[in-house]
């Protein structure tokens, strides 16, 4: 079939399996050309391997370290009249280039938030690679099946506290509108930290734990991002910055119930960047193109992969490790700095529809919407014909 995007909202509906696979080479030859440093992870378990931060660190941690990754995830295979998700196609470009490269690799499909999930990448340990020594927490799901009891929860995207009414970049229509979003309440509150804060994370560690394959000196970590002024109502003070201050509270159980290991526990604070997540947050789009903006302008624009890597040469398999007033992996400190803020916040105060490309970087922000599922790469003839079936 003939391939093209097809955009509703805040989504793409479908997924280019060339341009999915372009989307991985380029990550990996970023990692082989920048290299690495020091001891890095040998058996890596990555939850959430398949799009965004979760992916790049698996790219990391296989071509830059040659480590072994296990993968979860939660993808849809394609049919031969439906394209498969580009989390499908990301993770079979992965394995194909982790064959020809000789690097371990094996993914499980489905709900990583059950126990039965849980018991299969332990038996996979068990059999393959005997004790894990990094895992990588990057689940990102807008729901949650609690796994004892079989409730579903489900997230919301809301302030606390009071309705905020906020600019906005409306990316259907291509135009600076406002946006209005009415409070949460407690329920939606608590729910939200059900599905994203640190319990399914801690326990994941417990279940690994109890089951001895955990290698000693082990590390494990889980992603958030923190933001400052602009995305505080929203992102921060908000539903989502609930849910992010509970990974605060798994670290330290982790820690607890680790300390016979000597594990490490770490929330490590990343970029803000364009994933299928955070272009379904209001605010975002907006405060990514003008951070795009200004950080390409000073040189200092990092994407997914280069702050993966960044984090594991630089942060957390380095000698001496960088962390922010919370206490978490300080990786997005450039986006944070002071002047990069103040600049953001002078063109957000002053971007109107019609200057939108010259004040912002929204066509960036929007390439890089698209290479999410593998469109707008050079070099790929998107009239082509070509099958939309992809195995791992």
């Amino acid at each position: 079939m003939v391939i093209q995007p097809k955009i509703r909202g805040f989504i793409c509906t479908n997924a280019h399996p060339v341009g999915c696979a372009v989307n991985v080479q380029k990550q990996i030859d970023y990692v082989k050309q920048h290299g690495v440093q020091g001891q890095g992870p040998k058996n890596v378990l990555v939850l959430g391997c398949s799009t965004g931060y979760g992916l790049a660190s698996r790219i990391v941690a296989g071509f830059g370290y040659g480590a072994n990754t296990l993968g979860v995830c939660f993808e849809k295979e394609a049919s031969e009249t439906k394209t498969a998700t580009a989390g499908w196609y990301n993770t079979a470009a992965f394995h194909n280039k982790a064959k020809d490269a000789g690097v371990y690799a094996k993914t499980l499909n489905g709900d990583a938030f059950s126990n039965q999930m849980k018991q299969d990448v332990i038996d996979i340990i068990k059999a393959d690679l005997g004790k894990i020594d990094l895992v990588v927490y990057s689940l990102a799901s807008p729901r949650r099946t609690d796994p004892n009891t079989g409730e579903v929860y489900s997230s919301t995207l809301k302030p606390i506290g009071g309705s905020i009414t906020t600019k906005n970049l409306n990316t259907s229509k291509r135009i600076i509108d406002e946006v209005t979003v009415e409070a949460a309440n407690e329920d939606e509150i608590a729910n939200t930290v059900k599905v994203m804060g640190g319990e399914d994370w801690e326990l994941w560690i417990k279940a690994l734990k109890d089951a001895g394959v955990l290698a000693e000196n082990f590390i494990t970590t889980s992603y958030t991002y923190i933001g400052k002024e602009l995305t505080w109502p929203i992102y921060g003070h908000a539903t989502i910055g609930k849910a992010k201050e509970d990974l605060d509270r798994a670290t330290q159980v982790i820690r607890e119930m680790t300390a016979d290991l000597n594990g490490e526990a770490f929330v490590s604070s990343l970029n803000a960047v364009v994933t299928q997540a955070s272009s379904a947050i209001p605010i975002m789009p907006l405060y990514i193109s003008a951070l795009f903006k200004v950080m390409k302008g000073d040189g200092t624009y990092e994407g997914t992969i280069e702050q993966i890597h960044g984090l594991f040469t630089d942060n957390l398999y380095a000698e001496q490790r960088r962390f922010d007033e919370g206490g978490h992996l300080f990786q997005n400190y450039k986006e944070l700095e002071d002047s990069v803020q103040q600049r953001v916040q002078q063109v957000w105060d002053s971007v109107q529809t019609e200057t939108i490309d010259e004040m912002t970087d929204y066509v960036g922000y929007h390439n890089e919407f698209l290479h999410l599922f593998g469109f707008g790469f050079e070099g790929v003839d998107y009239d082509a014909d070509v099958s939309p079936l992809a195995e791992w």
